[in-house]
């Protein structure tokens, strides 16, 4: 699956397809293996993924790094991890702010890019068999009833945290299952994705100025511990999801496929634009706040939109947006299929 002969142009789009991973997977019931899907460049993930095994710690202990990084696929992991890096810090703040500021066509954007990624896959999908149909719909209903479930309370438990890395990081590996929204259902996101991220912006920016009075803060130090655990239990979670997936693709594909179709097609419920948040509460009624100061979102409460206001048809502008970005992609991904042959 690796491609070594990359121009300069598609190692540059590696990037961006990684900033638009890390971007995708920060929002509450979008995938970043959607993304990866409708770009052409999921089985290469994964497949790349799978080398992280014995062989490559073997190589890499031995000092053999040419070779690790050769057998890693690690020019195209690279490319996409260092995206992904750089959306944490970039892309992802200014995603923070458009959903702040105009939601609505934000969600709708998404909202349309879904329903691209479902007409992506199922235009070539061919095996219609009564089990992969079961599938389908086993897997729409499973989709739908995540988006259903109460969010839990936060628990900062350091095992806890590890475990969550590895279900959160599911976004990336299985289209359809948004990693941040679990993560939002375990009571962990803001903690996780928020507190602790702006704890290691925070603790940079002290260095960067010769600052080192945060090492008696122990609430920074408690989220730059629960941080480093979350990205073990990601990583880990990478690694094994990797290894399954890539099997159950060599030896189900069709079933693999039908799965990540129904998957996709539940996540709709979560991404639905027109929705208010609804945020946690205490005992006395009060809305609950993050160490930042901003309130603690609980879940969502849908409706069907107004079309007696222009706001209602910009957003349906956005979602068709959102469907033309992934047909891009996949015209992207065509053309550049048939350069590399």
């Amino acid at each position: 699956m690796q491609q070594s002969t990359r121009t300069f142009s598609d190692r540059l789009f590696l990037v961006i397809k990684g900033l638009a991973m890390g971007a995708a997977n920060k929002v509450p019931g979008v995938s970043g293996g959607v993304v990866a899907f409708v770009a052409g460049f999921y089985e290469e993930f994964i497949y790349s993924l799978q080398k992280i095994n014995f062989k490559a710690f073997k190589l890499f202990i031995n000092f053999r790094f040419k070779s690790f990084w050769r057998y890693v696929n690690g020019r195209f992991l690279g490319l996409l991890i260092l995206g992904m890096l750089i959306s944490y810090f970039s892309v992802s703040k200014i995603l923070d702010y458009l959903i702040i500021h105009y939601e609505l066509y934000v969600w709708a954007a998404f909202f349309g890019m879904i329903i691209g990624s479902i007409y992506y896959i199922v235009k070539d999908f061919d095996d219609w068999s009564k089990k992969n149909i079961c599938i389908i719909i086993i897997s729409i209903i499973v989709g739908v009833s995540i988006s259903l479930l109460d969010p839990a309370k936060e628990n900062d438990n350091l095992f806890f945290v590890f475990v969550c890395g590895i279900i959160g990081v599911s976004g990336m590996t299985l289209p359809g299952l948004s990693g941040s929204f679990i993560l939002i259902l375990l009571g962990n996101y803001v903690l996780l994705l928020v507190d602790s991220v702006n704890a290691l912006y925070d603790t940079i920016a002290d260095i960067i100025q010769w600052d080192f009075s945060f090492v008696d803060n122990t609430q920074r130090i408690r989220l730059l511990q629960v941080l480093v655990i979350f990205s073990l239990g990601s990583l880990t979670g990478l690694v094994t999801l990797s290894h399954f997936l890539g099997y159950v693709l060599k030896h189900f594909k069709n079933a693999t496929f039908a799965s990540i179709i129904g998957f996709i097609s539940g996540s709709l419920g979560v991404v639905w634009p027109w929705k208010d948040k609804v945020y946690k509460t205490d005992t006395m009624g009060n809305v609950q706040i993050d160490a930042l100061g901003d309130p603690i979102l609980d879940n969502y409460d849908r409706y069907f939109p107004d079309f007696a206001i222009a706001e209602t048809y910009f957003g349906i502008f956005s979602i068709g947006i959102g469907i033309g970005i992934v047909l891009w992609l996949e015209w992207y991904g065509q053309k550049t299929s048939k350069i590399s042959k």
